[in-house]
């Protein structure tokens, strides 16, 4: 773990480091590999199908400084899978036979598509924190933010109006003021009502003519009208043609369905289930911006993934060289991210085809890019695990 002495941005302080899991990488892998059973909401849930030991590196290196990082304060990371045979099976956590808990075609093993491993993940989040409780998040999603610190002040405060801990995307829902979530860091309590909602409308959809195998087509439920589409006005061109905003508004929707579910619910006002979905989301939803708190290189770098990666990639400057531009703008970067996000979600999936290679693509492609001693990525991978922001994040008010 010894890392080059990198400058501490203001606004952040060094951990005391035995707070810290600071161990080799293969006796923290074994943790992992053999989690403890669960006694109390402190759990942090990921999903990989074939399991950590499968993991592309560079999220292995993210899912580790999770541990590093919270191990110390009670929390235990577990990266579930569907690996016959594994302890981390989700199947050794909840009922997979269940039709209130999964589709049929989870059970069953027949979700297709071009993303049916995205979808199959999506299926295990509320079912987990319902039952559970704790934090679910993207095997892409980088921590920086205290969660502990934050956790204990909302969710793990019995005093506390606060319920729900995500990342307020209401601009994601058509730039409007309405309810809206990411779907890539969800926390809860057990039991949580608006998860609870959330997670039925999501088995309705699944279950819709006769059952569903993908998410295909789910924008257009009668379940789901009110909300708007996701991702509007972006469009991108594909085999010499040119896929226009509406095209693919429907096609991002279909994908983040669990983000529109949250949206639906989020908006719902229904007497006889006495839900009010935006007074509970007013008072007892805490989730700062998603741009500034999990997006906050794409909008400095106007989504330019190559432009992340380069610059990500740029070593700093030794003692005597002159900062360059690039050099100039990485260090700022990693500078706003530690200081003001919360984490940073490295995108995947449907986005490539829409937006192109990011960051966490080409990380994907460029095995221990992000690992370089002496590299702006590198010194951005030191913060998250040895540093943390002296303020909890702002939340975002939903009206």
């Amino acid at each position: 773990m010894d890392s080059p002495a990198y400058p501490m941005p203001e606004g952040v302080n060094a951990i005391p480091r035995e707070q810290l899991d600071l161990r080799p990488d293969a006796e923290v892998d074994h943790d992992l590999l053999q989690p403890t059973a669960i006694s109390s909401e402190k759990n942090i849930f990921f999903f990989w199908h074939r399991g950590f030991a499968h993991m592309h590196p560079y999220t292995q290196r993210t899912v580790r400084a999770w541990h590093r990082r919270f191990s110390k304060l009670g929390w235990v990371v577990r990266v579930l899978d569907r690996e016959p045979n594994s302890p981390l099976d989700v199947a050794n956590f909840l009922d997979i036979h269940d039709p209130k808990t999964f589709p049929r075609a989870f059970v069953d093993g027949t979700i297709g598509g071009d993303y049916a491993l995205q979808h199959t993940s999506d299926l295990v989040p509320w079912p987990l924190l319902l039952k559970y409780g704790g934090v679910y998040a993207d095997v892409g999603m980088i921590q920086i933010g205290d969660l502990d610190r934050v956790w204990n002040a909302t969710i793990g405060n019995p005093n506390s109006p606060w319920e729900v801990l995500s990342y307020n995307a209401g601009s994601l829902a058509g730039g409007g003021e309405g309810g809206s979530l990411t779907n890539y860091f969800l926390a809860s309590g057990r039991n949580n009502p608006l998860f609870l909602r959330c997670h039925k409308l999501l088995l309705e959809l699944w279950a819709a003519d006769g059952g569903k195998t993908s998410t295909d087509g789910m924008h257009a439920s009668p379940l789901l009208k009110g909300p708007p589409l996701m991702g509007g006005g972006l469009s991108f061109e594909e085999n010499g043609k040119t896929i226009g905003p509406e095209e693919v508004s429907k096609m991002l929707t279909d994908y983040i369905i669990q983000g529109q579910v949250m949206t639906m619910v989020m908006g719902l006002i229904d007497e006889e289930d006495g839900w009010n979905g935006p007074k509970y989301a007013a008072e007892h939803i805490y989730a700062p911006d998603y741009m500034v708190g999990s997006q906050l290189i794409n909008e400095m770098t106007a989504w330019n993934g190559p432009k992340q990666f380069e610059l990500m990639s740029l070593p700093l400057p030794q003692d005597g060289e002159r900062e360059s531009d690039d050099q100039r703008l990485a260090r700022e970067i990693v500078e706003a991210c530690l200081q003001r996000s919360f984490g940073f979600k490295l995108a995947h999936g449907m986005i490539l085809r829409v937006m192109g290679d990011t960051l966490g693509s080409l990380w994907r492609k460029h095995t221990g890019a992000d690992d370089v001693p002496g590299t702006y990525g590198h010194w951005l991978r030191h913060g998250t695990v040895y540093w943390c922001q002296e303020e909890i994040p702002a939340r975002l008010a939903f009206k």
